[in-house]
């Protein structure tokens, strides 16, 4: 909390917006436990908007009625401690009307895929823990919204959900579940050009590069786009159980998991990311918990735009003219209980453009 605030005090009066991808209390049933959350997220959520998307710990439970028979090991526990999602779905109000039934005699979880945009970044929220295979409402939802972004107004989309489509990690488990992803949800990724796929679950900082199909595209940290999107899991907070990739000094026995070569980046200290776009690049950072300082980036050029700032092998061929708009994302993760996350945003407009929603400079 202490440095998302430092982040959010430097823009001042600026718009901004804090994600969580998932995981969002570990209440699991003890209603107390969402009052202690609430009150740790108060110093940024009192006053900057807080965007949720559901994960395993809000609505897991036997009970559950979508559970395909290659999910027999995935939704078949109690993670949400008997929730289901209700209190989720009463605390939060998040855009759009999605929901799915909760398998119990509680009204339907809400919340589970929506989309926005802001300045020059379209986002979309997932959930992993509903329906999302070829034929069912979420999947019809991604696909008709990736479908209608406007490229010029929003040159990068960033897309968000709970169980990471890619992970190095030791979750065994959820394999079946990644391979649904890969099957269901990336050929869309790649048709509409979806430039960041973000993720929570596993506790942990882990940077794919570009990927399509298991194949990397681009090894880079610093790129134009290159028809897939960068997954990036960014879980570093919560229980702290899953072993070490690397030994630590307080895990000295753990095992050491070897490093794939499309990770290009992982880590298992505690963190959160920024995201900072401009008309012509978006990027994003690790911050640790322990320094508060930036630990990894990775840089994603518009294939649409080009700027006299962007290094020559980066410059897109016939790109169009430079844009002087910005904007800027402000990360969200708690230390203690705290999986999935992403990023908020605070959008600033320098100069008049007809192709997005203008933004009110405060400082003119």
């Amino acid at each position: 909390m202490k440095w998302i605030l430092r982040d959010l005090q430097a823009l001042k009066d600026k718009p901004a917006v804090i994600s969580h991808i998932g995981d969002i209390s570990y209440a699991k049933g003890y209603a107390w436990l969402w009052d202690h959350f609430f009150e740790q997220i108060e110093p940024i959520a009192a006053n900057t908007p807080y965007h949720v998307c559901i994960g395993n710990h809000e609505y897991d439970w036997p009970s559950q009625p979508w559970k395909p028979s290659w999910a027999a090991n995935i939704y078949n526990g109690k993670d949400s401690g008997g929730e289901c999602g209700v209190p989720y779905s009463i605390k939060f109000r998040m855009p759009g009307n999605s929901s799915f039934p909760t398998g119990t005699s509680a009204p339907d979880t809400q919340n589970l895929y929506y989309s926005f945009d802001a300045g020059v970044v379209y986002f979309v929220y997932m959930s992993t823990e509903t329906n999302f295979t070829q034929g069912s409402d979420q999947y019809k939802y991604i696909k008709a919204d990736l479908e209608r972004v406007n490229r010029s107004r929003t040159p990068f989309i960033v897309f968000q959900g709970h169980r990471p489509m890619y992970t190095s990690s030791n979750e065994v488990r959820d394999t079946a579940h990644r391979e649904q992803m890969i099957q269901h949800l990336e050929p869309l990724f790649v048709k509409h050009g979806v430039t960041l796929a973000l993720w929570g679950h596993i506790h942990s900082y882990e940077r794919f590069c570009p990927m399509k199909n298991y194949q990397c595209l681009n090894t880079s940290s610093s790129f134009v786009y290159p028809g897939a999107p960068a997954h990036v899991v960014i879980g570093m907070a919560g229980q702290d159980y899953q072993p070490s990739w690397e030994p630590r000094p307080d895990h000295p026995k753990d095992p050491i998991f070897p490093q794939p070569q499309r990770s290009m980046y992982r880590s298992r200290e505690f963190g959160y990311t920024k995201l900072v776009a401009t008309r012509e690049k978006l990027t994003l950072t690790y911050i640790g918990n322990h320094d508060g300082q930036v630990h990894d980036m990775v840089e994603i050029f518009s294939r649409q735009v080009n700027t006299d700032s962007t290094p020559d092998e980066h410059k897109p061929v016939g790109a169009m003219p430079k844009k002087l708009t910005y904007m800027v994302i402000a990360g969200c993760v708690m230390v203690a209980m705290l999986l999935g996350f992403m990023a908020g945003f605070a959008v600033r407009k320098k100069t008049d453009s007809a192709h997005w929603t203008p933004v009110k400079d405060e400082e003119s």
